[in-house]
């Protein structure tokens, strides 16, 4: 990828450029349709029946408007143990489409819509129907037997849950959405069941009111149940390392935050009544100053902070001991125990997280700086050895820039590193800088122990700006994502014939007219006032910019020093330099140079115009002469011009490039780039699934940009 400025390079061309832009009523309508598609009545129809039901009863019932709880005939309609006792066994058809109070209408449309129609489009309309009706069913009469069951104990919330009745479809559109996990592929299935499985049993632990009880029953039944049906019977499998890090992690959270809401306030649950006391705003602050600590440490997996979760667990678990002995014993109640009680109860399903998924707490608090497979302080020039030896991408070269880290595997434990990947550690993720080098044999294999070793180190692992050939070395699991857009030139058939050419040859005429030579060089061979005008050049540029120069797969001067880079210079007869570019070699196995990769690109103010034009042509010519094979454009960022259906995560990239676009002029200079007539080359991100994606973005902005601040960012963006 090159940081040049597309936007000089563009207005530096003599070709003029047009732009059509669409009809405001086109572009309307297709986003229009996109986001109401024509078959949206058939694949919602039993969404909308229901959802037009609940409103059609809720106006003849005067529900949307007046309270039905207060009406002489809900006790006729509404469902619960009182109405089972009293033999009104249809209140579960006709409360199922009510409401208790007007204010319930919207948290129930967004039930339906949201429950009943995620079924419906997953599971398919006959079996979101069968859901919905079994599940909300269940929920109702399990519901009833439960309190029927408890009641007797005198246990007060049973008591006086068994005389409530209750109105409304929420266990049914619970019991749907649980059920539309289902269709969920790993790990988002695991996620997302116990996202609502949390949600619900944190309701009913605190709250514990009749529809809170129903919600859970509502849950429960769908997850039991769907999952053994033959369509969507997966495997258990056990969550990986990084996903128990990620469970463990998020219950702390959950945990924080509950404690904190919840002695806030009052509330009445199963457990008895919170108060907020000066005692337990003490246990709170303890349990949350401990999770702030620690939190960051088991997502790592630090066995240290995992042995502090498992001692703080423990600690809440006696607490409970404590309480019960003291109820038991008859010494009276505890102020407040019922919230506490609540409380351990959550540390208890931690501690079984936590104790289950111990495996994937190793890592230890202090990592030596060590080099996995042995490496020595001379890793820049193994890597350098290595690459001459196998061969590499067209971006390989980059491995040996500076601020690069190295995985180097081994076949065997005494044998010399066959393989190596160059990384850069940022916000604790392992970005591996393109193809790792290693033979084809042994590409999938290096992937595999360099993702393993990363997130043994509790770093989150990815490759950046990987070529289509190592995606079949994809670890199991992963997913990829098209970043960028190399460009290829095949210098072989290259001819600047034709009217695709005119350009290029134009700015090579007019060149020759104005007396600006080229020169193809090693920088470092070239005398110090050669190098004082393109460092001169260079900062001026950087200069321009709102933000510090960009770093990673982004080149500057000091790179192109390297004794092995060359240079494209052009310069008049008064020796003053009008632009340079600078060229990374592509090495293939056995160490010859099989082509080019352009880094660097700059040019002078006020100097020749197509300048740019004039040097690639040049050098690309040069390179064809000395019998190289390619000569790479470098990728363009966020920049995918195959045609195709889009994902949400492609159309969120789509934003982010339109957004860039007055910055740094991606697509603007993969226009120019389109001058040369090379061939596309996509570059993918390669990464563990799309939890990872937002650490990774952070990631990258710090790979890019390590030198901008919080305000550079905020202001280039205004």
């Amino acid at each position: 990828m090159t940081e040049s400025d597309a936007g000089q390079t563009a207005a530096a061309s003599d070709a003029p450029t047009t732009a059509v832009a669409p009809a405001s009523g086109t572009a309307r309508g297709g986003r229009l349709s996109r986001l109401f598609p024509a078959d949206l009545l058939r694949r919602s129809a039993l969404t909308l029946s229901v959802f037009a039901t609940l409103l059609i009863v809720g106006v003849f019932s005067q529900a949307l408007w007046m309270p039905a709880s207060a009406a002489s005939w809900y006790d006729t309609v509404a469902y619960g143990l009182p109405a089972f006792e009293a033999g009104r066994w249809w209140t579960p058809l006709t409360g199922t489409f009510l409401a208790a109070e007007p204010s319930h209408y919207l948290p129930i449309a967004v039930l339906i819509l949201g429950g009943l129609g995620w079924a419906e489009r997953v599971l398919g309309a006959r079996r979101a129907a069968v859901v919905f009706a079994g599940g909300q069913l269940f929920a109702i009469l399990a519901t009833a037997l439960t309190l029927a069951l408890l009641r007797p104990s005198g246990w007060a919330w049973a008591v006086d849950l068994a005389s409530q009745l209750d109105v409304g479809p929420s266990g049914g559109a619970f019991a749907c959405a649980a059920a539309a996990t289902a269709a969920l592929r790993a790990p988002w299935r695991l996620r997302a069941r116990l996202a609502l499985g949390s949600w619900v049993g944190i309701a009913a632990l605190y709250f514990g009111t009749l529809p809170d009880v129903e919600h859970l029953f509502g849950v429960a039944i769908a997850l039991v149940v769907v999952p053994l049906l033959p369509r969507y019977r997966k495997p258990l499998g056990r969550p990986s390392e990084r996903e128990w890090r990620l469970l463990a992690f998020s219950g702390l959270v959950v945990i924080a935050v509950v404690q904190v809401i919840v002695n806030l306030a009052t509330f009445t649950g199963p457990l008895g009544t919170s108060v907020a006391s000066t005692a337990l705003w003490g246990d709170v602050l303890l349990d949350v100053v401990i999770i702030l600590l620690i939190g960051n440490g088991v997502r790592r997996g630090v066995r240290l902070a995992w042995w502090i979760a498992v001692v703080l667990a423990l600690l809440n678990q006696l607490q409970l001991i404590l309480i019960i002995l003291v109820v038991v014993l008859g010494a009276g109640t505890v102020d407040g125990g019922g919230f506490a009680a609540a409380s351990a109860v959550l540390w208890l399903a931690q501690l079984a997280v936590l104790l289950i998924g111990r495996g994937a707490f190793r890592v230890p608090l202090r990592r030596r700086r060590r080099r996995p497979g042995g490496a020595v302080e001379s890793d820049a020039a193994e890597a350098r050895r290595l690459l001459h030896a196998l061969g590499g991408g067209v971006i390989s070269w980059m491995s040996t820039w500076s601020g690069n880290e190295y995985f180097f595997s081994r076949p065997a434990p005494d044998a010399a590193a066959d393989a190596v990947v160059a990384y850069q550690r940022h916000a604790g993720v392992a970005i591996a800088l393109g193809d790792p080098i290693a033979s084809p044999e042994r590409l999938a294999t290096v992937m595999h122990e360099f993702a393993a070793d990363s997130q043994h180190s509790g770093l989150t692992p990815c490759a950046f700006s990987v070529s289509a050939a190592a995606l079949d070395a994809l670890p199991d699991g992963w997913r990829s994502l098209q970043v960028a857009e190399d460009t290829l030139i095949d210098l072989p058939a290259m001819e600047l014939r034709g009217k695709r050419w005119q350009n290029v040859r134009a700015a090579l005429n007019r060149a020759e007219r104005e007396g600006i030579s080229f020169r193809l060089c090693r920088l470092a061979d070239e005398p110090w006032a050669v190098l004082a005008q393109v460092r001169a050049i260079s900062e001026q540029w950087v200069g321009d910019k709102g933000l510090p120069e960009m770093k990673f797969t982004l080149g500057g001067v000091d790179e192109a020093l390297d004794p092995e880079v060359v240079v494209g210079i052009a310069v008049d007869a008064d020796g003053s330099i009008h632009g340079v570019t600078s060229w990374l070699p592509v090495y293939g196995a056995g160490g010859a140079v099989t082509g080019w990769t352009l880094d660097l690109m700059r040019r002078r103010d006020g100097g020749f115009g197509p300048v740019m034009e004039f040097l690639i042509a040049s050098s690309a010519l040069a390179f064809k002469e000395q019998g190289a094979l390619v000569a790479s454009l470098s990728g363009a960022p966020l920049v995918n011009s195959a045609a195709g259906e889009q994902g949400p995560i492609e159309r969120v990239l789509d934003v982010i490039a339109t957004t860039l676009e007055p910055l740094y002029g991606f697509h603007s200079l993969h226009q120019f780039k389109a001058k040369f007539n090379p061939r596309p080359s996509p570059l993918y991100l390669l990464y563990r699934d799309e939890a990872d994606l937002p650490r990774i973005g952070i990631a990258l902005t710090k790979a890019y940009l390590p030198d901008a601040s919080l305000r550079d960012l905020v202001r280039s963006a205004v």
